[in-house]
C-alpha cells in the first residue's frame, strides 16, 4: 500500500475541503452581488399602480389597466423589486388626474 498517492482524476480530501471553504467564503463575502433580483412583472405583462392608493399589479401586454389602476408614468416604471422606482412608488401614487401625489394615510 502506497501512501500519499491518489487515483487518476482524484484529489486528496484536504484539497477538496479547502476548495469548499474557499467557495463558501467567496459566497459569504459577495452575497449581495449574487442576490437574485425579482422582476416586477413576468414576461408578457407590465406593472400598474393603484390610483389614490398603495398597491401594484401586473396587466397582460395589449390590455389596458382596469378602473382604479394606471400605468406608471413613462421613465418611472419599476422593473425589479427594490429598484429605484419601486422604492419611489412605495410612498407615492397617481391621483385621478394623473398627477403624482403622496399616498394618503391608511391606504
Amino acid at each position: 500500500m502506497t501512501r500519499g498517492r491518489t487515483g487518476a482524476g482524484r484529489r486528496p480530501a484536504g484539497v477538496v475541503a479547502a476548495a469548499a471553504v474557499a467557495v463558501s467564503a467567496v459566497a459569504l463575502l459577495t452575497g449581495c452581488s449574487l442576490r437574485i433580483e425579482e422582476a416586477s412583472c413576468g414576461g408578457g405583462a407590465y406593472p400598474v399602480l393603484a390610483v389614490n392608493s398603495s398597491g401594484s399589479d401586473c396587466v397582460p401586454d395589449g390590455e389596458e389597466p382596469a378602473d382604479g389602476w394606471a400605468r406608471y408614468p413613462e421613465g418611472k416604471v419599476p422593473e425589479k423589486v427594490g429598484d429605484t422606482w419601486d422604492v419611489y412608488w412605495s410612498t407615492r401614487t397617481l391621483d385621478e388626474n394623473g398627477d403624482i401625489v403622496t399616498i394618503p394615510e391608511g391606504r
